[in-house]
C-alpha cells in the first residue's frame, strides 16, 4: 500500500444500518397495503370459517351434554376422574381424634372364631369400650338380625315345650339357667346402658323383603322437600329386642358409580311415609344431643340440606335433593386410628385410646365382604366410609352436587365459549394462547372456589374439553398456516434465496413478504470481463456450459453469505444483502462474498481449461446506502429487486473497474459501515482509496475504494 498515491487502508469491518432502517419485513394489512399486519391464525376467510364451524358444532355438542339432552359418556367418566384428583389433592393428611375404629380383623376372627360372634363376646366388647375405655358413643357396622344360638338356649327351650314338658326338675334348671344362657338378652341389657347406635340395610327390587325391626323414624315423608329421597321397599333390620334396646340406628347403604367407586353417600332414606337416617347422620344426633331433625327447603320446595338442633346451636349439613352428600375421605396417612377388637377384648389398648371418642365397629376382615372401592383407596373397609362420613357432618363442611348442576355447566360452558368464539378470530396464536390459559386458571379457580367455600362439587370435564378442543383446533390451523407460509415464502423467495435460508425465514413466516419498502442495504453487481471476445471463440453448446457453471459456482457462494440473488443479465449477476432476511452485517457479508467469488475462480479456470474453455476474470462493484425493495415490475412480469442511486452507483463501480484496472471496488458507504465496526469484530480484508472518482451518470464525484484479493486475510 503506498503513501504516494494516497492510501487510505482501513480493516474492512461490518457496520449496522441506520436506526430509521428498519431491517424487517413486515407482512402487508389488506386496509395498509405494505404496512404491518395483524398476525391471526385465519389467514384466509376458508380457514376461519372452518374453525369457527368445527368449534360451533363442538360447542353446541357440549351444551346439550350439560342440558342432558344427550349423553357423552366419556365426558361422565372424565368429570369422575377430575372429581377424585381434586379429592386426593385436598385430601386431610392428619387423622381425626374424635373417632376410632374397632376392626373385626382376622387376628380377632383367629383369636375368638369366626362370624357372627356369640352376642354374649359382643356385649362383652362393648362393655369394656364404655368401662374400661371411657367411649362416648358407639356405633356398629353390623346387623343382629337373628336370635343367638350359640348357647344352646333355643334346643333347651324346646325340649321343655316338647319331650321334656312337665318334668319340674328340667324346667326349674332352666330357668336357673336362662339368665346365664340367654347371649340376645346379655347384649339388650348392654345395648339399654349405653349409647350404642345399630346398623340395618335398605334393600329394593324383586325379592326384597321386610325383615326384623326398624327403628323408629327420624322424619315423616310428608315433606315437599323430602320426595326425592330413595323409597326402598325391603330391608333387613335387628332382632326387636335389641332395636328396643338400643332405640338408635342407621342405614348402612352405600352409593356406588356406575363405575363402582363410592363417592356419595346418603344421610336420609324413606320407606313408605317413614323417612330413616345414616348411620353416621345417627351417630351424630346421639353424640350432639340432637334428636331433633329438620328439613331445609327452598321456596319451591327442594331440598337443600338437614338442621340437626344441639344443643350448642343448629349445626347446618347442606345436601343435595336427594339428601346426598360426597364423602370427605382422608388420605392414607391422614386414616382413622385403627385397633384390632382382639386387643380390646384382652385389654391391650392404651388407656387412652377409646377416651371421650366416637367408637365405630366393623370389620376390615375379607371374608365379611365389607370392602369398598373409594377413589383414594381401591378397597377400603365399610366402617372407614361411616367414620369419613361421620368427620364432615361433626365439621359441617359435607360438600355435594348442587340440584342446579345442569345450569352451573351451562353457565361455565358460555363462559368460556363466548370469549372464544367472539376474539379467536381476531388474535394472534400467542395471544389465542393467552386466552386460553386465562380462561383454564379462572375455570379451575372458580372450581376450586365453589369445592373449599361452597362446599360444592362443579362439574368441570365439559368446559376443559371445550378449552381442550379449541386450542386443538386453534394448533391445527395454525400448523396448516404455517405449512401454507412456508409453500409461499419457497414459492416467492426460493428462486432468489438458497434453501437453508428460505428455511430460517420459515420459522416467522409473518416477517416477509414481497411488498416494496425502502432500507438500508448493500448491493454487489459482479461482470466477465472481455466476454465478448469469449462469445465469439465458443459454440453456443459450450457457451451455455461455460456460463451455467460460473452462474451456479457465484449463486452458491452468494447463498452462503446470506446474499439474495437478484438475477443474471448476460454474463453480469446482480445481488443484494440485509432484505428480505434482516442482516445487521450486510456490508460485511457482500465484501466476503465479493472475496470468496474472486477467490473461487482460480479452481473454476482450471476445470475450464481441463475442458480448453478460455480463462474468466470478473470484476465486482459494491455500494452501500438506501433503495427500494419489493416486488416490482409490470402486470406481466415481476421480480423482487431493488431500485435507486445506491443500486445505480453499484454497477457504475462495477463498470470503473475496467477502467482503473481493478478487480473490486466499493462505495464510501460500504467502507464506511465496514469500518464502523473494525472494534467488534476482525478484518477480513485491506483497501485502498482511489480518490474522487467521477462515474458515467452522476454529476457528482464520489470516494471509491479498491479492494485488494491477494491481501484476503484468512
Amino acid at each position: 500500500m503506498s503513501k504516494s498515491n494516497s492510501a487510505n487502508a482501513a480493516a474492512l469491518t461490518p457496520a449496522r444500518p441506520p436506526q430509521s432502517a428498519s431491517p424487517r419485513m413486515a407482512a402487508p394489512d389488506a386496509s395498509n397495503p405494505g404496512g404491518p399486519a395483524r398476525r391471526t391464525p385465519f389467514r384466509n376467510v376458508r380457514s376461519a370459517v372452518v374453525l369457527w364451524l368445527a368449534a360451533l358444532v363442538w360447542w353446541v355438542l357440549l351444551l346439550a351434554h350439560a342440558a342432558q339432552q344427550i349423553d357423552l359418556a366419556p365426558l361422565r367418566a372424565l368429570d369422575r376422574y377430575l372429581y377424585d384428583a381434586r379429592l386426593a389433592l385436598f385430601s386431610p393428611d392428619q387423622q381425626d381424634p374424635r373417632i376410632v375404629i374397632i376392626d373385626i380383623d382376622e387376628r380377632a376372627l383367629a383369636a375368638h372364631g369366626r362370624w357372627p360372634w356369640r352376642r354374649g363376646l359382643l356385649a362383652e366388647l362393648l362393655e369394656s369400650t364404655f368401662q374400661d375405655y371411657g367411649a362416648l358413643v358407639v356405633g356398629l357396622d353390623l346387623i343382629l338380625a337373628e336370635a343367638d344360638k350359640s348357647s344352646g338356649l333355643p334346643t333347651l327351650e324346646r325340649l321343655a315345650a316338647g319331650p321334656l314338658q312337665g318334668n319340674t326338675a328340667f324346667a326349674q334348671q332352666l330357668a336357673a339357667l336362662r339368665p346365664s344362657l340367654d347371649e340376645d338378652g346379655h347384649l339388650a341389657q348392654v345395648l339399654q346402658r349405653h349409647p350404642v347406635v345399630l346398623g340395618f340395610y335398605f334393600s329394593d327390587g324383586d325379592g326384597s323383603a321386610q325383615t326384623a325391626t326398624l327403628p323408629p323414624p327420624s322424619l315423616a315423608a310428608s315433606s315437599p322437600g323430602l320426595k326425592d329421597l330413595p323409597d326402598w321397599q325391603g330391608h333387613g333390620g335387628n332382632l326387636d329386642r335389641l332395636q328396643s334396646a338400643a332405640g338408635q340406628a342407621g342405614f348402612l347403604n352405600a352409593v356406588a358409580d356406575e363405575d363402582g367407586i363410592t363417592r356419595r353417600s346418603l344421610l336420609l332414606a324413606r320407606q313408605g311415609s317413614a323417612v330413616f337416617a345414616s348411620l353416621p347422620l345417627a351417630l351424630a344426633q346421639t353424640l350432639l344431643n340432637a334428636p331433633k331433625l329438620q328439613s331445609v327447603e327452598s321456596p319451591a320446595g327442594n331440598l337443600l340440606g338437614l338442621r340437626l338442633q344441639t344443643p350448642r346451636g343448629p349445626l347446618q349439613l347442606n345436601t343435595d335433593d336427594s339428601a346426598g352428600a360426597l364423602i370427605p375421605y382422608r388420605a392414607a396417612e391422614g386414616d382413622y386410628a385403627h385397633f384390632s377388637a382382639a386387643d380390646l377384648l384382652d385389654k391391650k389398648l392404651p388407656r387412652q385410646a377409646l377416651h371421650g371418642r366416637v367408637v365405630l365397629l366393623g370389620s376390615s376382615a375379607p371374608g365379611l365382604l365389607d370392602q369398598r372401592a373409594t377413589p383414594l383407596h381401591p378397597s377400603y373397609p365399610g366402617v372407614g366410609v361411616h367414620a369419613s362420613m361421620l368427620t364432615g357432618i361433626l365439621d359441617g363442611t359435607l360438600a355435594h352436587t348442587p340440584s342446579n348442576t345442569a345450569w352451573i355447566e351451562l353457565g361455565l360452558l358460555l363462559l368460556t365459549g363466548l370469549p372464544l368464539m367472539v376474539l379467536a378470530p381476531h388474535l394472534s396464536t400467542w395471544r389465542n394462547a393467552g386466552l386460553l390459559l386465562s380462561l383454564l386458571i379462572g375455570l379451575l379457580s372458580l372450581n376450586l372456589w365453589a369445592w373449599r367455600g361452597l362446599h360444592e362439587a362443579w362439574p368441570l370435564a365439559s368446559p376443559l374439553a371445550l378449552l381442550a378442543g379449541m386450542a386443538g383446533l386453534l394448533l391445527l390451523i395454525a400448523n396448516v398456516g404455517a405449512r401454507s407460509a412456508r409453500r409461499q415464502l419457497t414459492r416467492l423467495f426460493g428462486h432468489y434465496l438458497p434453501p437453508t435460508l428460505v428455511e430460517e425465514m420459515s420459522h416467522r413466516p409473518d416477517h416477509y413478504s414481497m411488498a416494496s419498502r425502502s432500507a438500508v442495504l448493500s448491493v454487489m453487481f459482479a461482470d466477465v470481463k472481455g466476454f465478448t471476445g469469449i462469445s465469439e471463440h465458443l459454440n453456443p453448446t459450450a457457451l451455455a456450459e461455460l456460463m451455467n457453471e460460473y452462474f451456479t459456482a457465484m449463486a452458491g457462494i452468494i447463498g452462503q453469505h446470506r446474499g439474495t440473488l437478484d438475477k443474471f443479465m448476460g454474463d453480469a449477476v446482480m445481488a443484494f444483502w440485509g432484505a428480505p432476511l434482516a442482516d445487521e452485517l450486510h456490508a460485511r457479508h457482500a465484501v466476503e462474498a465479493a472475496l470468496a467469488m474472486h477467490a473461487s475462480m482460480t479452481e473454476l479456470n482450471r476445470r475450464f481449461a481441463a475442458r480448453g474453455w478460455p480463462t474468466l476474470r470478473i470484476s465486482i462493484g459494491i455500494n452501500t446506502g438506501p433503495m427500494v425493495v419489493g416486488d416490482l415490475g409490470s402486470r406481466q412480469r415481476r421480480a423482487y429487486t431493488v431500485l435507486g442511486d445506491s443500486v445505480n452507483l453499484a454497477a457504475r463501480l462495477q463498470s470503473l473497474c475496467a477502467e482503473r484496472g481493478a478487480e473490486i471496488l466499493i462505495g464510501e458507504a460500504t467502507q464506511a459501515a465496514m469500518a464502523a465496526s473494525t472494534a467488534d469484530l476482525p478484518p477480513i480484508c485491506s483497501s485502498v482509496s482511489l480518490g474522487q472518482q467521477a462515474v458515467r451518470g452522476r454529476a457528482a464525484s464520489v470516494e471509491v475504494f479498491e479492494l485488494k484479493p491477494a491481501q484476503f486475510r484468512n
